[in-house]
């Protein structure tokens, strides 16, 4: 989606943060785009960016096959700025020397500014900044035509730029992109605008603006059709669209018996009734259940669930007719991930959703949502009047419950989960901590413990509640919830809920364990 003549590119080098850096210029209403630092010249100057940043990365300049970039990149004219491994990289290519650091530089550092011109206007009080370094490799000596804008008392060259009017490279050691340096956005900001000449036009009325235009000449008259789960992404995915196009949009539910308490009725109250879109509701229950019956291993139950699904999917979508196109909620880590410099990660479990229906049914794919980050589609969600409870809803595994149903899924355990993910629900919402916690749920256990209830031996199932707080859930911590909001909980989920005599807290980060428990 060719959308902004502000662009500024991101060369990525492997870097945990480099998505971070796109965001931070994006919150400045600058539309950043990532590619992989294997992007050849000519690609990366076919997009015409105002602006150029090199990211971090875990490599040495000086190892061999160490990841690079053509040397001709530093002689168009466009602004660069290195960060950390950018930086040592510039200095490499450019006639300088990067050496091993007799001591890592790893944490807060005092940054002491000696050029406040351009990229540190503004920046610091009394002549210093806080920063947060992260590298174990230093410059020793900078390339012919650079000098020092700020140092540390660690690292002499904590920050340089080019003097030479012909290479407008700017160059940090530090990480401005991270929270731990507090006027990190500031310094990003001072680039864009102040050195690459950059306006603020990304915002989410121009987005759609321009999304409704390219949605309608690539459609055109024809028919499209959108498997909606009711999660944030298909929904706002298939509104946009539907502004677009109207009625040319058809959306299909499939009620797989395995979603959460009311889930069905509150799609239809919300896209159907109130935003007015083409919804097909199919109650699907008793074939999905009929399928898991028996399973306990989660891959088995993923695969299980998404071949009904595409089944369901693909018997329905042939009733329509005229149907060219298959709209998707892909976003923008998705699409960064398949041209990772790092490669594709590890399986660690498979992902249930639509992506094996284009190449079964042949149709062409609508994907308004691939330009965009989890919290700028809840921005759009928000901007085309969804309400509240679509565009907040917490992300939701395909597979639903029954990845939560730990062992066999049948209709009395799926009963017990939905009670006790109810009350963690109100519970959460009662005290407050919706918008400050990532993802919470319940769990339930395949082992049954001893207890006592009303002075009789009780022999029930356990629930587990995981709670966790994150970004992008890439990586995720546990949330502290007030040991109060967990006591209700508790008393709570073992009074009501039948069969439930013990209740225990996850208290696992990410990584090691991942978010959801199958």
């Amino acid at each position: 989606m060719e959308l902004w003549h502000n662009r500024i590119l991101v060369l990525d080098f492997g870097s945990q943060y480099t998505q971070l850096i796109a965001r931070r210029i994006r919150e400045a209403q600058v539309y950043s785009q990532i590619l992989p630092c294997t992007a050849s010249l000519a690609t990366i100057l076919a997009y015409r960016p105002q602006g150029i940043v090199l990211s971090g990365g875990p490599s040495s300049v000086y190892e061999k096959k160490a990841p690079s970039v053509a040397k001709e990149l530093f002689d168009q004219g466009i602004p660069i700025l290195g960060i950390c491994y950018g930086m040592q990289l510039v200095t490499h290519l450019s006639g300088g020397k990067v050496v091993k650091a007799p001591h890592r530089e790893y944490g807060r550092a005092d940054l002491l500014i000696d050029d406040r011109s351009d990229l540190f206007k503004g920046i610091g009080t009394g002549g210093s900044a806080v920063v947060w370094m992260s590298h174990g490799d230093r410059i020793e000596r900078m390339p012919p035509g650079f000098r020092s804008i700020a140092h540390t008392s660690n690292s002499p060259v904590a920050a340089m730029k080019s003097e030479t009017k012909q290479r407008r490279i700017y160059c940090l050691q530090f990480h401005p992109e991270v929270a731990h340096t507090p006027e990190g956005a500031k310094i990003l900001r001072n680039f864009v605008y102040e050195i690459c000449g950059c306006t603020p036009t990304w915002t989410m009325q121009s987005y759609v603006d321009q999304a409704v235009t390219q949605i309608r000449e690539q459609v055109g008259k024809d028919r499209v059709i959108c498997a909606l789960s009711g999660g944030v992404d298909s929904s706002v995915a298939a509104a946009l669209t539907h502004r677009a196009i109207g009625d040319q949009l058809t959306c299909i539910f499939v009620d797989n018996g395995v979603l959460r308490a009311g889930e069905r009725e509150q799609v239809k109250k919300t896209l159907a009734s109130q935003m007015h879109l083409n919804l097909r509701v199919l109650d699907r229950t008793t074939q999905f259940l009929d399928g898991l019956k028996g399973v306990t291993d989660p891959e088995r139950k993923r695969k299980i669930i998404g071949r009904l699904f595409i089944q369901n999917f693909d018997v329905e979508s042939k009733k329509l007719k005229s149907v060219k196109y298959l709209v998707q909620g892909t976003l923008y880590p998705d699409v960064i991930e398949s041209v990772s410099f790092k490669g594709p990660s590890a399986t660690i479990k498979t992902h249930h959703n639509v992506g094996g229906l284009p190449a079964r049914m042949k149709l062409k794919l609508i994907e308004p949502l691939r330009e965009l980050f989890k919290d700028e589609v809840r921005v759009l969600g928000t901007e085309l009047g969804l309400p509240d409870e679509i565009v907040w809803r917490q992300p939701f595994p395909g597979p639903g419950l029954a990845i939560r149903v730990l062992g066999s899924v049948t209709k009395e355990r799926l009963a017990i989960l939905r009670g006790a993910e109810t009350i963690v629900d109100q519970e959460i919402r009662g005290a407050g901590l919706y918008r400050e916690i990532w993802q919470f749920f319940a769990v339930l256990l395949p082992i049954r413990t001893v207890g006592v209830m009303g002075d009789q031996r009780t022999y029930d199932n356990v629930i587990a509640i995981r709670a966790v707080t994150s970004v992008d859930g890439m990586t995720a911590d546990w949330a502290r919830i007030p040991n109060d909001v967990l006591a209700r909980m508790s008393s709570r989920i073992i009074n009501e809920v039948k069969g439930v005599n013990r209740v225990v807290y996850d208290i696992s980060s990410k990584p090691p364990s991942t978010i959801e428990w199958e």
